[in-house]
């Protein structure tokens, strides 16, 4: 019998809904089956825990005595450049912000030690975040220079806002060449010396979603410790990559804009990274309610790990020169087993993201969930699908002259 979300929140908030976990309901699919599973199961919950490079925060500092134009000037906020072509008090922080005389400009590969990342967790954690802004003065905004302290506490707005987060799949990355490289994916030894990966497999958000049934515009989501909300696709959403039978991409494919309330979110779930030779990132925490609407987005959440597939992909040559084609497919379950087999070698893996983070996220989604204190939304809007006709595109390349 099909469910509604309404029915499903009546039966939250009543402390009446069955609520497993993406793991958990796996377990329950063998042993009754998708159509049983379906009849008892309300919600699903997902986790993912990852860095996510397009990440980042808007703030309001309010005016200062006399007023400043920060919008059109300069602006840092513990050294690291903040955007301010917005208004006079508006800034925009970006997760792979860094400051300008960083590590990469004289020691490359530079550590990369502090960045936009780390500056949102700071400003999470309730630090205190020094300020410094110049402006060129107008007759209503007098200030030209500006060197203060600010914490989110006196913040007017704090907003995460991330363009793409909870990547619908992604590569597995090797080295071919005969040196180290250093990437997002982290250092990729020489000659496939190792394999790296991003994904929770199993647990992740879009995964259990593969062709967004029930995750759209508009729904409320663990974001960052605290609640937040799918605001619309995000970048690079590319939902007509090839699938397996069970619709899952054989590639990256889809991406979620997601924002919240910054000041309710906390610093363990929103934490800066550094990528040596590469540069500062945000590792963010998301997890999102699946309910179980019929017995066919059950059989989605059900997915194991050795139905989920990655591509592996040479960051040497074929990635950055935007070369098609791969050096295989490898499942999530080969992934996590400690090693795969790639070109007949023997290649040790780890991953980026954390797999312990992402079920205790989904675990603390489903806490909420039964506590009642989480309800389900319905979307607004569904995110593009395979049939949609909209699709990532590279950049055409054209001569100025």
């Amino acid at each position: 019998m099909p469910k509604t979300i309404q029915e499903i929140n009546e039966r939250i908030s009543k402390g009446n809904a069955v609520v497993l976990t993406a793991e958990e309901i796996i377990d329950l699919v063998d042993e009754k089956g998708v159509d049983k599973a379906a009849e008892e199961v309300d919600v699903v919950t997902t986790g993912t825990f990852g860095p996510m490079c397009s990440s980042g925060a808007y703030i309001n500092t309010g005016h200062a005595n006399p007023r400043i134009k920060m919008g059109g000037g300069k602006v840092t906020l513990n050294d690291i450049p903040a955007h301010a072509g917005l208004a006079a008090v508006d800034l925009y922080i970006g997760a792979t912000a860094i400051p300008d005389d960083d590590p990469r400009n004289k020691n490359y590969p530079g550590e990369f030690s502090y960045g936009g990342g780390h500056l949102i967790h700071d400003l999470v954690a309730g630090e205190d975040i020094r300020l410094v802004a110049t402006a060129y003065g107008t007759d209503c905004y007098p200030r030209k220079k500006l060197e203060t302290l600010i914490n989110i506490k006196d913040l007017n707005e704090a907003v995460l806002f991330n363009p793409r987060n909870a990547y619908q799949n992604y590569n597995c990355a090797v080295n071919a060449s005969g040196k180290a490289i250093y990437t997002y994916m982290g250092t990729l030894k020489a000659n496939l010396g190792n394999a790296n990966y991003c994904s929770a497999g199993q647990l992740s958000p879009l995964l259990n979603d593969p062709l967004y049934k029930t995750i759209g515009i508009g729904t409320r989501i663990f974001l960052g410790g605290g609640r937040g909300y799918v605001v619309w696709q995000g970048t690079q959403h590319d939902p007509g990559v090839a699938r397996a039978d069970n619709g899952t991409p054989l590639a990256p494919a889809g991406t979620l804009a997601v924002m919240g309330d910054l000041k309710q979110m906390k610093p363990e779930w929103l934490v800066g990274a550094s990528f040596q030779g590469y540069g500062a990132t945000l590792t963010v925490s998301l997890g999102i309610p699946i309910p179980i609407l019929n017995a066919d987005i059950c059989r989605h959440v059900a997915v194991k790990d050795e139905d989920l597939y990655a591509p592996i992909i040479d960051y040497s040559d074929s990635y950055p020169n935007c070369k098609p084609g791969s050096l295989g497919k490898v499942s999530y379950a080969e992934l996590k087993s400690g090693s795969i087999t790639v070109n007949g070698r023997e290649v040790p893996t780890a991953s980026l993201s954390s797999y312990s983070k992402a079920k205790e996220i989904a675990g603390i989604l489903k806490g909420w969930i039964k506590e009642g204190s989480f309800l389900l939304t319905e979307p607004l809007g569904a995110l593009p699908g395979a049939d949609s006709g909209y699709a990532f595109t590279s950049l055409p390349m054209r001569e100025i002259e």
